[in-house]
Protein backbone atom coordinates (compact mmCIF):
# COMPACT_ATOMS: atom_id res chain seq x y z
CA UNK A 1 0.00 0.00 0.00
CA UNK A 2 0.96 3.30 -0.54
CA UNK A 3 1.42 6.55 1.69
CA UNK A 4 -0.86 9.36 0.93
CA UNK A 5 -0.19 13.19 2.44
CA UNK A 6 -1.59 15.16 0.14
CA UNK A 7 -1.92 18.49 -0.48
CA UNK A 8 -4.86 20.37 -0.94
CA UNK A 9 -4.74 22.64 -4.12
CA UNK A 10 -7.66 24.25 -6.13
CA UNK A 11 -9.47 22.75 -8.88
CA UNK A 12 -8.66 24.87 -12.27
CA UNK A 13 -10.95 25.02 -15.06
CA UNK A 14 -9.84 25.14 -18.99
CA UNK A 15 -11.01 27.48 -21.69
CA UNK A 16 -9.46 27.25 -25.40
CA UNK A 17 -8.92 30.06 -27.06
CA UNK A 18 -7.85 30.63 -30.59
CA UNK A 19 -7.18 26.48 -30.28
CA UNK A 20 -4.69 26.66 -27.21
CA UNK A 21 -5.70 25.44 -23.23
CA UNK A 22 -5.90 27.81 -20.67
CA UNK A 23 -6.64 27.18 -17.07
CA UNK A 24 -8.64 29.85 -15.46
CA UNK A 25 -7.30 30.50 -11.99
CA UNK A 26 -9.94 30.84 -8.92
CA UNK A 27 -9.01 34.64 -9.16
CA UNK A 28 -9.86 34.90 -12.51
CA UNK A 29 -6.37 34.68 -14.66
CA UNK A 30 -5.94 32.65 -17.80
CA UNK A 31 -2.80 31.15 -18.05
CA UNK A 32 -1.53 29.15 -21.07
CA UNK A 33 -1.32 25.10 -20.03
CA UNK A 34 2.59 24.06 -20.42
CA UNK A 35 1.46 21.58 -22.99
CA UNK A 36 0.14 24.72 -24.91
CA UNK A 37 3.74 26.78 -24.13
CA UNK A 38 6.03 23.98 -25.22
CA UNK A 39 4.11 22.95 -28.17
CA UNK A 40 6.07 24.94 -30.69
CA UNK A 41 9.44 23.07 -29.55
CA UNK A 42 7.90 19.94 -30.53
CA UNK A 43 6.49 20.99 -33.56
CA UNK A 44 9.61 20.83 -35.06
CA UNK A 45 10.52 17.93 -34.70
CA UNK A 46 7.41 16.44 -35.73
CA UNK A 47 6.88 17.67 -39.09
CA UNK A 48 10.40 16.19 -40.11
CA UNK A 49 8.93 12.64 -38.63
CA UNK A 50 5.74 13.01 -40.45
CA UNK A 51 7.27 13.94 -43.69
CA UNK A 52 9.46 10.93 -43.03
CA UNK A 53 6.75 8.76 -42.58
CA UNK A 54 4.29 9.89 -44.11
CA UNK A 55 0.31 11.46 -42.81
CA UNK A 56 -1.44 8.21 -43.10
CA UNK A 57 1.28 6.39 -40.76
CA UNK A 58 1.89 9.56 -39.00
CA UNK A 59 -1.97 9.47 -37.93
CA UNK A 60 -2.02 5.88 -36.99
CA UNK A 61 0.86 6.02 -34.64
CA UNK A 62 -0.10 8.80 -32.97
CA UNK A 63 -3.83 7.88 -32.36
CA UNK A 64 -2.31 4.03 -30.82
CA UNK A 65 0.44 6.36 -28.72
CA UNK A 66 -2.17 8.77 -27.39
CA UNK A 67 -4.70 5.41 -27.08
CA UNK A 68 -1.12 3.32 -24.88
CA UNK A 69 -0.22 6.58 -22.89
CA UNK A 70 -3.73 7.52 -21.75
CA UNK A 71 -4.57 3.78 -20.76
CA UNK A 72 -1.05 3.31 -18.48
CA UNK A 73 -1.63 6.14 -17.22
CA UNK A 74 -4.19 5.91 -15.55
CA UNK A 75 -2.99 2.41 -14.14
CA UNK A 76 -0.07 4.22 -12.91
CA UNK A 77 -2.76 6.60 -10.71
CA UNK A 78 -4.79 3.96 -10.02
CA UNK A 79 -2.23 1.69 -8.52
CA UNK A 80 -0.47 4.52 -6.63
CA UNK A 81 -4.02 5.60 -5.23
CA UNK A 82 -4.44 1.69 -3.87
CA UNK A 83 -7.35 1.25 -6.44
CA UNK A 84 -6.40 -0.91 -9.18
CA UNK A 85 -8.62 -3.30 -10.63
CA UNK A 86 -6.92 -5.84 -12.17
CA UNK A 87 -9.99 -7.31 -13.74
CA UNK A 88 -11.32 -3.97 -15.54
CA UNK A 89 -7.33 -3.19 -16.54
CA UNK A 90 -6.67 -5.98 -18.53
CA UNK A 91 -9.35 -5.86 -20.64
CA UNK A 92 -6.74 -3.48 -22.64
CA UNK A 93 -3.67 -5.98 -23.42
CA UNK A 94 -1.01 -4.22 -24.26
CA UNK A 95 -0.97 -0.85 -21.64
CA UNK A 96 -1.52 -3.26 -19.23
CA UNK A 97 1.63 -5.56 -20.08
CA UNK A 98 3.26 -2.30 -20.21
CA UNK A 99 1.45 -1.20 -17.04
CA UNK A 100 2.98 -3.93 -15.49
CA UNK A 101 6.24 -3.85 -16.48
CA UNK A 102 6.16 -0.02 -14.47
CA UNK A 103 4.93 -1.60 -11.66
CA UNK A 104 8.08 -2.98 -9.94
CA UNK A 105 9.46 0.24 -10.39
CA UNK A 106 6.93 2.11 -9.13
CA UNK A 107 6.34 -0.41 -6.01
CA UNK A 108 10.18 -0.01 -5.55
CA UNK A 109 10.99 3.69 -5.60
CA UNK A 110 7.47 5.87 -4.66
CA UNK A 111 6.09 6.60 -1.81
CA UNK A 112 4.58 9.24 0.32
CA UNK A 113 2.69 10.84 -2.38
CA UNK A 114 1.68 14.54 -1.94
CA UNK A 115 -0.61 15.19 -5.53
CA UNK A 116 -1.74 13.01 -8.70
CA UNK A 117 -3.09 14.52 -11.44
CA UNK A 118 -3.99 17.75 -9.88
CA UNK A 119 -4.04 21.53 -11.89
CA UNK A 120 -1.13 23.98 -10.86
CA UNK A 121 -0.25 27.33 -11.61
CA UNK A 122 2.51 29.92 -11.21
CA UNK A 123 1.95 33.57 -10.90
CA UNK A 124 5.59 34.40 -11.33
CA UNK A 125 5.95 32.39 -14.62
CA UNK A 126 1.92 32.67 -15.77
CA UNK A 127 1.53 29.40 -16.73
CA UNK A 128 -0.45 26.38 -15.62
CA UNK A 129 -1.04 22.76 -16.06
CA UNK A 130 -1.76 19.21 -14.69
CA UNK A 131 0.66 16.94 -13.12
CA UNK A 132 0.70 13.39 -12.89
CA UNK A 133 2.11 12.83 -9.74
CA UNK A 134 4.32 13.96 -7.02
CA UNK A 135 5.62 12.10 -4.30
CA UNK A 136 8.67 10.45 -3.10
CA UNK A 137 10.98 8.84 -5.89
CA UNK A 138 13.88 7.14 -3.70
CA UNK A 139 13.04 9.35 -0.95
CA UNK A 140 13.41 12.05 -2.61
CA UNK A 141 10.18 14.65 -3.01
CA UNK A 142 9.62 14.66 -6.79
CA UNK A 143 7.95 15.61 -9.74
CA UNK A 144 7.02 12.23 -11.72
CA UNK A 145 5.60 11.75 -15.16
CA UNK A 146 4.95 8.47 -16.57
CA UNK A 147 5.43 8.30 -20.47
CA UNK A 148 4.85 5.25 -23.18
CA UNK A 149 7.06 4.93 -26.22
CA UNK A 150 7.40 2.54 -29.20
CA UNK A 151 11.15 2.33 -28.92
CA UNK A 152 14.04 3.65 -25.94
CA UNK A 153 14.48 7.78 -26.24
CA UNK A 154 17.49 9.00 -26.68
CA UNK A 155 17.82 12.03 -23.30
CA UNK A 156 18.23 14.96 -25.67
CA UNK A 157 14.75 13.78 -27.17
CA UNK A 158 13.29 14.70 -23.67
CA UNK A 159 13.72 18.39 -23.18
CA UNK A 160 10.48 19.30 -23.33
CA UNK A 161 9.18 16.69 -20.53
CA UNK A 162 11.87 18.54 -18.49
CA UNK A 163 10.73 21.54 -19.07
CA UNK A 164 6.95 20.81 -18.53
CA UNK A 165 8.11 18.89 -15.01
CA UNK A 166 10.53 21.97 -13.46
CA UNK A 167 7.56 24.00 -14.44
CA UNK A 168 5.31 21.95 -12.18
CA UNK A 169 7.84 21.47 -9.52
CA UNK A 170 7.87 25.97 -9.48
CA UNK A 171 3.54 25.62 -9.39
CA UNK A 172 3.85 23.37 -6.30
CA UNK A 173 6.09 25.61 -4.69
CA UNK A 174 4.19 28.84 -5.23
CA UNK A 175 0.97 26.68 -4.38
CA UNK A 176 2.12 25.02 -1.21
CA UNK A 177 5.49 25.74 -0.32
CA UNK A 178 6.78 22.75 -0.82
CA UNK A 179 9.94 22.78 -2.55
CA UNK A 180 10.22 20.09 -5.45
CA UNK A 181 14.06 20.29 -6.75
CA UNK A 182 14.29 16.72 -8.26
CA UNK A 183 12.11 15.14 -12.18
CA UNK A 184 11.53 11.93 -12.83
CA UNK A 185 10.34 11.01 -16.17
CA UNK A 186 9.53 7.36 -16.60
CA UNK A 187 9.52 5.89 -19.93
CA UNK A 188 8.17 2.51 -20.87
CA UNK A 189 8.99 1.03 -24.19
CA UNK A 190 6.90 -1.29 -26.49
CA UNK A 191 9.99 -3.91 -26.17
CA UNK A 192 9.11 -3.46 -21.99
CA UNK A 193 12.53 -1.72 -21.61
CA UNK A 194 11.51 1.05 -18.44
CA UNK A 195 13.74 3.52 -18.95
CA UNK A 196 14.55 6.79 -16.03
CA UNK A 197 15.45 9.76 -16.69
CA UNK A 198 16.20 11.96 -13.43
CA UNK A 199 17.01 15.98 -13.50
CA UNK A 200 17.36 18.79 -11.65
CA UNK A 201 15.40 21.58 -12.50
CA UNK A 202 17.07 23.95 -11.97
CA UNK A 203 19.05 23.77 -15.23
CA UNK A 204 15.36 23.71 -17.31
CA UNK A 205 14.38 26.98 -15.43
CA UNK A 206 16.32 29.26 -17.99
CA UNK A 207 14.89 26.86 -20.40
CA UNK A 208 11.49 27.30 -19.63
CA UNK A 209 11.36 31.38 -18.93
CA UNK A 210 12.98 31.36 -23.30
CA UNK A 211 9.73 29.16 -24.15
CA UNK A 212 7.01 31.37 -22.13
CA UNK A 213 8.63 34.55 -23.78
CA UNK A 214 8.36 32.67 -27.02
CA UNK A 215 4.49 31.95 -26.09
CA UNK A 216 3.84 34.96 -25.25
CA UNK A 217 5.05 36.99 -28.41
CA UNK A 218 3.76 34.57 -30.55
CA UNK A 219 0.33 34.97 -28.78
CA UNK A 220 0.23 38.39 -28.93
CA UNK A 221 1.11 38.54 -33.16
CA UNK A 222 -1.70 35.88 -33.62
CA UNK A 223 -3.89 37.94 -30.83
CA UNK A 224 -3.52 40.73 -32.87
CA UNK A 225 -4.43 39.09 -35.87
CA UNK A 226 -7.37 37.60 -34.74
CA UNK A 227 -8.73 40.98 -33.54
CA UNK A 228 -8.37 42.16 -36.58
CA UNK A 229 -10.67 39.50 -38.49
CA UNK A 230 -13.06 39.90 -35.74
CA UNK A 231 -13.31 36.21 -35.01
CA UNK A 232 -12.02 35.67 -31.00
CA UNK A 233 -11.81 31.78 -31.67
CA UNK A 234 -12.84 30.94 -27.85
CA UNK A 235 -14.68 27.39 -27.60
Amino acid sequence: MFKHDEVSVPELSTKNINRKRFYQTPEGKLYPSITTVLQKRKMAGLMEWRKSVGDDVANYIARTAAHRGTKVHHMCEDFLNNNFDEEVHKKNFLPYVLFGQMKPVLMQKVNNILAQECGLYTDKYRVAGRVDCIAEYNGVKSIIDFKTSRKERNDEWNESYYIQASAYAEMFEERTGIEINQIVILVVTEDGVVQEFIKDKGEYIPKLVEAIDDFTTDWEKENDMVSSSGDDGSS
